[in-house]
């Protein structure tokens, strides 16, 4: 308890019993079910149908358990989740949690009728697994979501949207069943003039395109979205066309016309990226504490040379400050508390550049060992270099930061 002003003020920094609960479960089967088969996903650029599946039958990739712990009142319930899963392996988890991010377009933009009957539709359940997809990004827009050239028209003779244009970059791209398409209704509007539309599973004109082989987070299925006179009926639209109409005449107007679709969910989701980069992190810190330790040099362990063991402090350090920023922000989501200093994008950036640097180091404090495939380190690393590029840079996240603290329109 702590006083200050007059006011009581409670803080605390541990977990409770149910959320220590929760993390244990979802860690005992990052090790079991994960780690075990990780290498052999990052070989072969599966998606690892089995390991979903087996989170689908214990109610970890579901949308009830989704939904348990965003009610969490601290907010914190999901970056731990998010964190223990990264650190069995980043590629697996962001299969398994893919589908939140159509989730995160679905309940940012839709009405509550829409949540009810789509976002179920992203899971499925253990006997008839879906998946879902949010599909934002394009070959000439990627941190420049206001530039998008995919293109939604209503045709009011049938109550359809006809949509036409390439996504990329599209996590579960062309296998989900269910895709949120962020599309530009009314391009010289820029960003204010984009909705967002679910596309059923079964509608024809939309397919898969290519898929990419990455760096890292191999298991996670990666591809083009193509939209070919892809029809959807006018329910589709996420918020309804009177609340589009709305929206459009205001920006017309040049008045604020509310928060951008695409933006809408990377407000929501960016904490949990930075507890996913967390995630890998610890792993790498954990292997190479454990390493620095068993291996013995000039007839010692290595982590009594000063060299290793400030490294290994470093580390642990960053990883706490991440996973601090990364827990404020979170709570300031869940409580409705305005960003006012970019402290969503500081939790990412800061984790995501976390991530990079002490990958970096485990490998460096295993040396040779650390450069082949022996060891996961190297795995880490390479699945750590995504968390700086996807859902927003670190150079777009200072930007959002900076403009936070500056009150400018900076560039």
């Amino acid at each position: 308890m702590v006083e200050t002003g007059g006011f009581h003020v409670d803080i605390g920094f541990e977990l409770n019993e149910e959320q220590l609960q929760v993390q244990k479960w979802v860690h005992d089967f990052a090790e079991k079910s994960m780690r075990p088969v990780a290498a052999e996903y990052d070989e072969t650029e599966e998606f690892p149908w089995p390991v979903v599946e087996e989170a689908a039958d214990i109610g970890l990739y579901s949308f009830d358990f989704l939904a348990n712990t965003w009610a969490d009142e601290t907010g914190v319930m999901l970056p731990v989740v998010m964190e223990e899963l990264c650190w069995g392996d980043a590629g697996i988890a962001l299969a398994i949690m893919g589908s939140t991010l159509a989730v995160a377009g679905i309940v940012a933009n839709g009405t509550s009728e829409q949540v009810g009957e789509w976002v179920p539709q992203c899971y499925g359940d253990p006997k008839n697994l879906k998946l879902g997809a949010f599909a934002v990004s394009e070959p000439d827009a990627g941190s420049d979501v206001g530039s998008l050239r995919t293109r939604a028209v209503y045709d009011e003779a049938t109550d359809e949207w006809v949509i036409n244009g390439t996504k990329t970059w599209i996590t579960n791209g062309g296998i989900a069943n269910t895709h949120v398409v962020v599309a530009s209704v009314e391009p010289e509007l820029g960003s204010r003039g984009q909705a967002s539309f679910v596309v059923p599973e079964g509608t024809p004109g939309i397919s898969q395109g290519a898929k990419f082989h990455k760096l890292g987070i191999r298991a996670s299925h990666t591809a083009e979205v193509i939209l070919s006179e892809c029809r959807v009926p006018g329910r589709c639209l996420l918020g309804g066309k009177d609340k589009l109409d709305e929206r459009l005449a205001r920006a017309r107007e040049g008045k604020s016309s509310g928060r951008q679709a695409a933006l809408a969910t990377f407000e929501s989701t960016r904490p949990g990226v930075g507890a996913q980069a967390v995630g890998i992190a610890r792993a790498a810190y954990e292997y190479a504490l454990d390493y620095a330790k068993q291996r013995k040099q000039f007839g010692r362990a290595i982590i009594e040379n000063q060299a290793i063991s400030f490294k290994l402090a470093e580390m642990r350090m960053n990883i706490d400050a991440a996973r601090l920023l990364v827990w404020r922000a979170a709570w300031m989501g869940r409580n409705k508390k305005t960003f006012e200093a970019g402290e969503g994008s500081m939790s990412k950036l800061f984790g995501s550049e976390t991530a990079i640097r002490v990958t970096e180091q485990a490998i460096q404090i295993l040396g040779g060992a650390g450069f082949v495939k022996d060891h996961p380190v190297e795995r880490w690393y390479r699945d750590s270099k995504i968390f700086t590029i996807f859902e927003g840079t670190s150079e777009i996240q200072h930007l959002v930061v900076a403009r936070a603290i500056s009150g400018m329109r900076l560039q």
